[in-house]
């Protein structure tokens, strides 16, 4: 829908495909549908669904075993987006860098996204 031909709307790191295809087998699903939400603090949130059925209107982005699918809503504010998997002494979770982002909360739960230009 919002993707540019030829190139994947997000990127996957090794860790993260890792972690996804694991999660996929566990569960069953065809992936996990990525989507973002108002909350928070700074105004929007990430979710994360696993997905039993695909939705024709989803992009779909497939690396090595590793299915993710964006849900229509939230295409433009994901394009270009690295989603990483990272594990350290206190935290293990999914992180996004994704260069829409004007500002995070301090948590690092919530976003905002830059403003589109002006027509």
């Amino acid at each position: 829908m919002f993707g540019i031909p030829g190139k994947a709307a997000v990127t996957l790191t090794p860790a993260a495909t890792r972690q996804i295809a694991k999660l996929m087998a566990r569960d069953g699903s065809q992936g996990l549908r990525i989507g973002v939400k108002k909350g928070g603090c700074a105004g929007m949130e990430y979710t994360m669904d696993y997905v039993k059925e695909v939705n024709p209107l989803d992009e779909v982005v497939e690396q090595d075993g590793a299915r993710v699918l964006i849900a229509p809503m939230a295409q433009m504010f994901l394009i270009g987006t690295e989603i990483d998997y990272e594990v350290d002494l206190l935290h293990a979770g999914f992180k996004f860098r994704n260069p829409n982002v004007a500002e995070a909360c301090g948590c690092g739960e919530s976003i905002k996204f830059k403003d589109a230009p002006a027509a």
